[in-house]
């Protein structure tokens, strides 16, 4: 067991996983749709609707958004940084996610306190899971309101007892609740985090989030599910995955004629 007076300031552990060299965010880049300031442009516009057909599927309009740099947490934006003190290995850490820019996936979820109910079901959940998601380059980073001193202590208590065991990802600490306001899951009278999950892409956007109330579990399947079809469209950016969409299945072109080779086929 690591004495409390340990600490780290990089993620190592006995198999090759480290945390990511610092970074720094960089400005999220902003969209903007053209304005028809004229008769002239509105008919631009319109005769470029008229030759959609023959436009290739690199020149088609983008189904991902990318959301306004004021609008901080929402799907588009950069995640918002934040350096912390955490517990992984049953040792006191430092994670930094802007750390991962460039080269993880990111999962980062939130979860009540720490000695509660459906919690535990979660983190462990996650927890042995851990392996299939490494193999699609993410890391989890699980977060709460509570102390580094009670990550741990739940850490070193057995499952059978209420507790997590040894987890195989940090567990952040977040008593200040900077993270989880800039997050957007903070409940203000309650002093604690909603059920908030976010899956980051490698450039520190977020492509994803869910947000439960404090007595419904999530689903590691169906978060893998959406890991998977992201990371499939931006590797096929002229593609979209329709409802239910896994590995394997066919996926949809977003054009009004080449959708129907998907909707033939059902």
């Amino acid at each position: 067991m690591a004495s409390l007076a340990s600490s780290t300031t990089l993620i190592s552990s006995p198999s090759s996983r480290v945390f990511p060299a610092k970074s720094s965010l960089s400005s999220p880049s902003v969209s903007f749709l053209p304005t028809l300031s004229s008769p002239s442009a509105s008919a631009s516009l319109r005769s470029g609707f008229a030759q959609r057909s023959s436009l290739s599927s690199t020149s088609r309009r983008s189904f991902a958004v990318k959301a306004q740099a004021d609008d901080l947490p929402l799907v588009g934006n950069k995640a918002p940084d934040f350096e912390a003190e955490a517990v992984f290995d049953q040792e006191f850490i430092k994670v930094k996610l802007s750390e991962y820019i460039g080269k993880k996936y990111v999962i980062l979820f939130f979860y009540p306190l720490d000695f509660t109910f459906v919690c535990p079901t979660e983190i462990t959940a996650f927890s042995d899971r851990h392996s299939e998601f490494e193999k699609l380059n993410t890391e989890i980073l699980g977060v709460s309101v509570d102390s580094v001193f009670s990550h741990l202590a739940w850490v070193q208590t057995d499952r059978k007892s209420g507790g997590l065991g040894d987890l195989n990802y940090p567990l952040i600490s977040d008593v200040t609740k900077s993270i989880s306001k800039s997050f957007g899951v903070l409940i203000h009278d309650q002093g604690i985090a909603l059920r908030g999950l976010f899956i980051i892409d490698k450039e520190g956007v977020i492509q994803h989030s869910t947000i439960n109330n404090l007595g419904i579990g999530r689903s590691v399947d169906e978060t893998m599910r959406t890991l998977q079809a992201l990371q499939y469209i931006q590797e096929n950016p002229d593609e979209v995955c329709p409802a239910g969409w896994k590995p394997g299945e066919k996926s949809m072109k977003p054009d009004p004629k080449l959708s129907k080779e998907y909707f033939s086929a059902i």
